[in-house]
């Protein structure tokens, strides 16, 4: 028996990096996750048990998942009740953002904050394609960027098609597995591409009728950069759904209602009309940001029944 890294997941099959090299692999039966109704069972980044075939060296067969340090997931897009495992054992996430071409939204960088705290994963904010915006909107990016700098969020201004921040961010990396992640079209290929050329991974062109991005990176794939950075590049992520979350954790996820909420008159208090709540008066004093609330308020008004 080997262990190894999945580098690659293309529904049934697997390609897993061991000491002995690739091999491309299958899942023995049907391996289950405890707790977690999962599209995937076996995702980019597992640590996996893998048996070579005795018929053929460049295949095996996965039989068992060696426990996760974390992962990160969200809701299936078509099956409501159960989820899909972007990726496992990350040291850090990448989140892109661009004003335009596509458009990213409060809402779902602030959902995919609130999972990424959920399963305890740092992110970094990286505000894309810098160099294509006029003054006006450049402002608008940085008034986007310091409300995540004042809760504390690392956030990062870069051009991955001019190279701007480049070299920085790669230096960030070193001995880490980081994951790039954002909507199509935002440029995580551009930037994978531009941190190692030699990936030539293929880039996103934009829909102008939509000002969305084509998907071109049909599964997550993990890379090695050098010896010591691995990178994983996921698909584009249209929606974000929050799973396995109750009402009165959620706002343990939302890092500046964490350090008020002490203040709130009662301790299971949810923040939306409950007496004296420090959470709304610092809303209405401009301590949290408005956009945060009203991502919070939607996340706690989503239906439950995904929830067990």
């Amino acid at each position: 028996m080997l262990e190894g890294i999945v580098y690659r997941s293309t529904g049934s099959w697997y390609l897993v990096k061991t000491d002995d090299g690739f091999l491309n692999c299958r899942i023995k039966g049907k391996i289950r996750l405890q707790g977690i109704k999962s599209t995937n069972p076996v995702a980019v980044g597992d640590r996996v048990a893998v048996d070579k075939d005795p018929k053929d060296s460049s295949q095996g067969v996965i039989s068992d998942i060696l426990e996760r340090k974390n992962y990160i997931i969200r809701r299936s897009v078509n099956l409501s009740k159960q989820t899909h495992i972007i990726a496992a054992n990350i040291d850090q996430v990448f989140l892109l953002v661009t004003l335009n071409n596509p458009v990213t939204t409060f809402a779902f960088i602030d959902r995919f904050l609130v999972s990424a705290e959920a399963y305890g994963i740092p992110v970094i904010l990286l505000f894309n394609k810098m160099d294509s915006y006029n003054e006006g909107e450049r402002q608008a990016l940085e008034e986007m960027q310091a409300v995540y700098g004042k809760i504390g969020y690392e956030t990062r201004f870069i051009s991955a098609l001019a190279q701007q921040g480049v070299e920085d961010l790669k230096k960030a990396m070193g001995g880490k597995v980081s994951m790039f992640s954002g909507h199509s079209g935002v440029g995580k290929s551009t930037l994978a591409n531009a941190i190692a050329p030699d990936l030539d991974l293929k880039t996103a062109t934009i829909s102008s009728s939509h000002s969305q991005g084509q998907h071109t990176t049909t599964f997550a794939e993990m890379f090695d950069l050098d010896a010591n950075i691995r990178i994983i590049d996921t698909p584009g992520i249209r929606g974000f759904g929050v799973v396995d979350m109750s009402p009165t954790e959620l706002a343990d996820y939302f890092l500046e209602f964490l350090q008020l909420q002490e203040g709130c008159k009662f301790h299971n208090c949810l923040h939306v009309e409950e007496p004296k709540c420090a959470i709304k008066q610092a809303v209405a004093e401009g301590q949290i940001a408005e956009s945060r609330y009203d991502s919070y308020l939607k996340l706690l008004e989503e239906d439950t029944p995904y929830r067990k």
